[in-house]
């Protein structure tokens, strides 16, 4: 008869879960309890390197915490080197979708044009949430030559396959691309988990320690002798790129249906001979203009020398860059409530274009929507927040071309629809819902292009001037 203490013991699914099997011989039991054994040194050394790690926090001075949405900082040089092996392969998958699209509006051309459906879509047209669209486009007649060169261009859709697979885990891999490589979807976007190293995938050379060796060049990352590597077919078709994005018919083609890929991020189709060379290494400015949406919260750690009156003063600075989870104010918020400060990056830019992952919203008004919950949240009311509205070369572009402001944000109205009036009522926007939403709350705002390598220093001097205000308005109410 069992007793009543054994008999929940046998209903415990964990207790039966870590039981020893049932018919467990002498040699297994030996190997399970040396598996074990080993299982159990793994955790300690784990929680060991945790403690010492904070204790020496405690030891050092307070580290300058951050929390970038949607931004690439660019931090230390000798770990930037190292991840521009992985950049490229994040260009050329930029290249290779931009290309996919174009080829995807030319099967939609030529299928409308001989009476056929087609379903395409791509990610660098406006809307038809965002803009009235006609039911029926008149577009341009392709010719046989326009044929050829869609199909020369098609191993292109082979790599775009291949960058993903090693872009991915292998099973996230196997799921975006377990259609055939000719039905991949051009509007597909590849979302890398920050918690997983991918920027290692491409790397040919790292130290012992597994960090980069400080004697290497960007290009001694970058494994040139790999038969898979997809810039050799992208050198192979780079003439044929080339050609087609400066075709005349095809840039009608992506003119009717209002296709601006330049205005994207992972745009570069204009720098085509020098991406696709036999051995490109992305620049820093290649590097921010890169696409990638990542997912998951990373930290980033680095030295700043960010003395007063020009006397140096070393800090160790901690960035997280929350990525494609900006939007999860309540999942992350909690996590980040002893921030020293928020950099906010606002894409003005985008005020004629709608959100990817739902058409139904301006991006634009998204960011207004973002930033109120930000400046709003009761966990975030201590943090400091610094407002970039970035892009502005791009924004001046489009209202010189005359797309209009006030038809994608109404409330603009009728306003003038220069550069000097748009940005200024956007930055009062921002500022009304900082004054709404945060009380008197000082309202730190610049205007960026994501590009400028000036960026950088900017935000940390900025940042800076952040932290020394909250700093000295702290010891005064403690005083």
């Amino acid at each position: 008869m069992l007793s009543k203490r054994q008999r929940a013991s046998d209903d415990d699914p964990l207790a039966r879960a870590i039981a020893p099997p049932p018919n467990e011989t002498p040699a297994e039991r030996a190997l399970r309890i040396s598996a074990e054994q080993e299982a159990k040194r793994v955790s300690d050394a784990i929680d060991e390197e945790l403690n010492r790690q904070r204790t020496a926090d405690k030891k050092g001075p307070k580290p300058i915490k951050l929390l970038l949405l949607d931004f690439q900082l660019m931090h230390s040089p000798r770990a930037f080197r190292a991840e521009k092996a992985s950049w490229r392969a994040v260009i050329q998958l930029n290249v290779v979708q931009s290309i996919h699209a174009i080829l995807d509006l030319m099967s939609k051309a030529h299928a409308s044009s001989h009476g056929l459906s087609s379903s395409s879509s791509n990610p660098y047209a406006a809307s038809s949430s965002s803009r009235p669209t006609t039911a029926h486009k008149d577009y341009p007649q392709l010719t046989p030559e326009h044929l050829k060169l869609k199909m020369r261009l098609a191993p292109l859709i082979q790599v775009e396959a291949s960058l993903i697979r090693k872009l991915l885990p292998p099973g996230q891999a196997d799921l975006a691309t377990h259609t055939t490589p000719s039905a991949l979807p051009s509007q597909q976007e590849v979302s890398v988990n920050s918690s997983i190293s991918w920027k290692g995938a491409f790397n040919r050379l790292m130290g012992n320690s597994g960090n980069p060796r400080d004697s290497c060049e960007s290009a001694d990352f970058i494994n040139w002798s790999d038969p898979e590597d997809a810039g050799v077919v992208l050198h192979a078709c780079s003439e044929d790129m080339i050609k087609l994005w400066g075709d005349p018919t095809i840039r009608n083609l992506m003119e009717i249906e209002k296709m601006r890929p330049e205005e994207m991020a992972g745009f570069f189709l204009d720098a085509l001979a020098r991406v696709t060379s036999p051995r490109y290494v992305p620049t820093d400015d290649d590097i921010l203009r890169a696409r990638l949406k990542t997912l998951g919260v990373s930290e980033h750690r680095f030295q700043v020398d960010t003395g007063p009156f020009g006397s140096p003063m070393s800090h160790d600075w901690r960035v997280f860059d929350v990525g494609g989870q900006r939007s999860l104010v309540t999942a992350w918020a909690p996590y980040f409530d002893d921030m020293n400060a928020i950099i906010f990056l606002a894409p003005i830019s985008c005020f004629d274009q709608v959100l990817q992952e739902d058409p139904s919203i301006n991006r634009l008004a998204d960011s207004f929507i973002l930033w109120k919950n930000i400046v709003s949240h009761p966990l975030l009311k201590k943090t400091e927040l610094v407002l970039f509205l970035n892009k502005c070369d791009i924004f001046r572009a489009k209202l010189a071309s005359g797309i209009r402001l006030g038809d994608y944000i109404t409330s603009y109205g009728n306003r003038p629809n220069d550069f000097e009036s748009a940005s200024t009522y956007i930055r009062k926007k921002f500022a009304g819902l900082m004054k709404e939403h945060a009380g008197d709350k000082t309202f730190y705002c610049h205007f960026t292009s994501v590009t400028d390598t000036t960026s950088t220093s900017l935000i940390l001097r900025n940042v800076q001037d952040v932290i020394v205000r909250d700093n000295l308005r702290k010891s005064a109410l403690a005083g």
